[in-house]
C-alpha cells in the first residue's frame, strides 16, 4: 500500500498565505498555492506607485520565484469559484482540487459603504492595477487642465480628493500632495501650483482613528502645514461623476476621487454558509481555525481575530505573526497533535505623512512622531520587502526624491 501525503492548499499570496507556505517547507506534506496574478503584492507601497515615487513593478515579486527553494509547495494560477468544506475540495476556473487542510488568506477588496456613485466614479486603491489606475488620472487630469480654457473646468481637473483619513488616505494625501506642489509644478510651466489643490476628507474627528488622539491631530497639522485641505466630520452622501456630495449638502468639484474609506473581506463563495461578523469577517476560533471545520484555517484581512476581546487591525505585522501560527499548527496537527492559539505580539505600526515627518506606536504604549517615525517607517519596509533588486530600485527612487525633490519622469508617464 502506497503512503499518501497530506496536501496542504493555501488560497491567497498575500503577507499570511507566503508566510504559511515559506515556513511549511520541508514538511511531509504536498502544498499548493492558489492566486489570481502570478505574483505578490507588496500592499503598504502602493500609495507610492499612485504617487510617482516608485514603478509598479517594484511592489511585487513573482510567486514562482519565491517558491523555488521550497520543493514541496507548487502555485497554480486561477481564480477560486467555490469551496465545498463536506468534501474538502476547491474548486477553480481551470480545476478541482481536493485538500486536507486549507488556508483562507484571500484579503479584502474595497467596501464603498452604499454611498450612491461611489462604486461608479470613486478610484479605489487595493491592489496594484487601482494604484497605476489613480497615478494615470492625476497625469492626465495634469495633462488635460494644461489645454483647458475653462477656469471651473480647469480647476475641477487640478483637485483631487481623497475619501478616508486611515493610514493609506494620510499617505495618499501627502505623498500626492508633494508630487502637485513639486515635480508637476516644474514639468508643468503653464499650471498654476496655487490652482491645483489636495483635499482629505474623513468622517470622524481625528485622523488615524486606531492610534492616540495626540498623533492623529499631528497628523492633521502636518498635512495642513503642508498644504492638504483637511475636512474632519465630513461624511460623503454621493459620488458624482466629477463631483462629491456631503451630508451637509456641499459639493465639492473635482476629477479625482480616491476611496480609501473602507474594506470587507474577500472570501470565496463557499457550500457551506461561513460564520461571519462586521466588514464580512470570517469568524475563526483563538486557534486561527473555522468552526466545525478544523481542517480550515483563515489568517489576514479576510478573518476576525481578536486579541485580548479585542478585534485586531488587519495590519501586515498581524499577517504575518497569523501564517506563522497556521504553518505550526499544521505542522502539530500533521503528528497528531492538537493545535495552539494565536497569540499577538504587537510590535507597532507606522505611518508616514510627508517628507520627514510620520507617526508610530510602538508595542501599543509608545508613540513616536516626526523624523524619527519618519525615518522607521522607511528602514521596516524596506527590510520586508521582498526582492533585493526592488529594494535597491526604491532606495534610489526614495533617494533621488529626496535629494533632488524630483520623481523619475519614467514613473510620471500615462501607463496605458
Amino acid at each position: 500500500m502506497l503512503y499518501k501525503k497530506s496536501r496542504i492548499i493555501v488560497i491567497g499570496a498575500g503577507f499570511a498565505g507566503l508566510r504559511a507556505i515559506q515556513k511549511l517547507a520541508k514538511v511531509n506534506a504536498d502544498i499548493i498555492l492558489i492566486d489570481r496574478n502570478n505574483y505578490h503584492t507588496f500592499i503598504p507601497l502602493l500609495y507610492q506607485v499612485a504617487a510617482g515615487f516608485v514603478p509598479p513593478e517594484t511592489v511585487t515579486y513573482p510567486l514562482r520565484k519565491s517558491l523555488r527553494s521550497i520543493a514541496n509547495a507548487r502555485f497554480i494560477q486561477g481564480k477560486v469559484q467555490k469551496i465545498d468544506f463536506a468534501a474538502k475540495v476547491v474548486q477553480t476556473e481551470v480545476m478541482n482540487l481536493s485538500y486536507d487542510y486549507l488556508v483562507l488568506a484571500t484579503g479584502s477588496r474595497t467596501k464603498f459603504l452604499d454611498v450612491d456613485g461611489a462604486a461608479q466614479y470613486a478610484l479605489p486603491m487595493r491592489a496594484l492595477s487601482d494604484a497605476v489606475n489613480i497615478h494615470d488620472r492625476l497625469i492626465n487630469n495634469f495633462e488635460r487642465a494644461t489645454i483647458c480654457q475653462d477656469r471651473a473646468r480647469r480647476m475641477q481637473l487640478l483637485t483631487i480628493t481623497i475619501i478616508g483619513g486611515g493610514a493609506t488616505g494620510v499617505e495618499l494625501a501627502g505623498s500626492i500632495q508633494e508630487l502637485v506642489k513639486a515635480t508637476l509644478a516644474k514639468n508643468y510651466p503653464t499650471i498654476n501650483s496655487q490652482e491645483a489643490s489636495v483635499i482629505l476628507l474623513h468622517s470622524g474627528a481625528t485622523l488615524l482613528q486606531d492610534y492616540p488622539e495626540h498623533l492623529g491631530n499631528y497628523t492633521c497639522r502636518q498635512l495642513r502645514r503642508r498644504g492638504v485641505k483637511v475636512h474632519l466630520r465630513s461624511r460623503v452622501s454621493e459620488v458624482l461623476p466629477g463631483a462629491i456630495k456631503l451630508n451637509d449638502g456641499q459639493l465639492l468639484e473635482t476629477a479625482a476621487i480616491i476611496w480609501t474609506a473602507g474594506v470587507e473581506a474577500n472570501h470565496p463563495e463557499a457550500e457551506a454558509e461561513l460564520p461571519t461578523a462586521s466588514k464580512a469577517k470570517i469568524q475563526v476560533e483563538s486557534t486561527l481555525q473555522l468552526p466545525n471545520y478544523p481542517q480550515v484555517y483563515a489568517v489576514g484581512d479576510v478573518a476576525l481575530v481578536k486579541q485580548a476581546g479585542k478585534p485586531l487591525l488587519g495590519i501586515a505585522p498581524e499577517a504575518l505573526q497569523q501564517g506563522t501560527t497556521v504553518a505550526q499548527n499544521l505542522k502539530r496537527q500533521l503528528r497528531g497533535l492538537p493545535p495552539k492559539p494565536f497569540n499577538y505580539f504587537n510590535k507597532g505600526k507606522a505611518a508616514i505623512i510627508a517628507r520627514n515627518s510620520g507617526v508610530a506606536y510602538l508595542f501599543g504604549k509608545i508613540p513616536v512622531q516626526g523624523f524619527a517615525a519618519w525615518l522607521l517607517w522607511l528602514g521596516i519596509h524596506l527590510y520586508y520587502l521582498p526582492g533585493i533588486a526592488n529594494r535597491l530600485v526604491i532606495l534610489g527612487s526614495w533617494l533621488r526624491d529626496y535629494l533632488t525633490r524630483e520623481r523619475s519622469m519614467q514613473q510620471l508617464f500615462n501607463h496605458r
